[in-house]
């Protein structure tokens, strides 16, 4: 099994002269970091639809074994609130996000902290998420006109994961856990001061979004917190759980020999995150 670990966007002004050096030109960013993390959370792709010329840049700028985790787009989980998507889905995949190809790693839907809990409208939704690229490309094909450029992937076959980040209380409930693990879709352990967190385990991964123990996005974690992370990562990635597992349902995770796990920082303000990220990789590492 393995383990990745990254930050959640790249292009920070506050990076520079720290974690970048000053003079790095900024196209070089991207491959700055694929020479430091073996993974990125991409951010851009949850604010607006992008084209396939980027997504095959950045396939070109970083190693083969590099991995991107892309968010999905805010106008499903916060405009549309997961319901009623008629081309939504078919748009952000046509976008290029399947040009990626094997760079192509888990997809982030990082629901609106306003949406409380809905049992048909989350099981319809996740029911009607592609498992691998050529179900995604299939649907891809249903854009409309507002994906100026179409692209629908190199057209080889490739599992695709899903992860869900919630962040209203209403979503702790065991019919949430359930469903969820019912599509094989993975509750992302979203650390923060302002929302609840959980460590639910639904499918064969385990995601982990640090956004920072104090102030959200600009508090560092500090060597002690990082290697309680660290521990956690290895039980979670021997297919087991600590002790002291944040669950709110006792709902079983799938029983798996080993899971991959998916670690992200995303407490960016000062150059937190690439820090933390490093000490984390080199604990877990050993």
């Amino acid at each position: 099994m393995v383990t990745r670990i990254g930050v959640s966007g790249w292009a920070y002004d506050g990076w520079r002269g720290d974690f970048y050096p000053r003079e790095l030109p900024r196209k070089d960013e991207l491959s700055f970091i694929s020479s430091h993390f073996d993974t990125v959370e991409v951010n851009g792709t949850f604010h607006s639809l992008l084209q396939p010329p980027t997504f095959r840049e950045w396939g070109e700028r970083t190693p083969t074994s590099f991995l991107f985790s892309i968010k999905g787009s805010r106008f499903i989980t916060h405009n549309k609130k997961l319901a009623n998507l008629g081309s939504a889905l078919a748009n952000f995949l046509a976008s290029g996000v399947l040009d990626l190809g094997e760079r192509l790693g888990p997809i982030l839907w990082q629901v609106s902290e306003n949406l409380h809990f809905d049992e048909e409208r989350i099981d319809r939704f996740l029911g009607g998420l592609p498992k691998d690229t050529t179900s995604a490309a299939e649907l891809a094909r249903h854009h409309d006109e507002r994906v100026e450029e179409v692209s629908y992937g190199p057209g080889e076959n490739h599992r695709l994961r899903h992860v869900l980040e919630l962040r209203h209380e209403s979503w702790l409930r065991e019919e949430t856990a359930l469903i969820a693990k019912r599509h094989g879709v993975t509750l992302a352990f979203s650390h923060s001061s302002e929302w609840p967190y959980f460590e639910q385990i639904t499918a064969g991964f385990v995601y982990v979004r640090l956004h920072g123990p104090g102030r959200l996005y600009s508090s560092p974690y500090g060597r002690d917190q990082l290697r309680t992370w660290a521990e956690r990562i290895q039980l979670w990635g021997d297919a087991d759980e600590p002790a002291d597992a944040s669950r709110f349902a006792d709902v079983e995770p799938p029983q798996r020999k080993g899971r991959d796990v998916y670690v992200y920082f995303d407490n960016d303000e000062g150059g937190h995150a690439p820090r933390d990220a490093k000490v984390l990789h080199e604990m877990v590492r050993g």
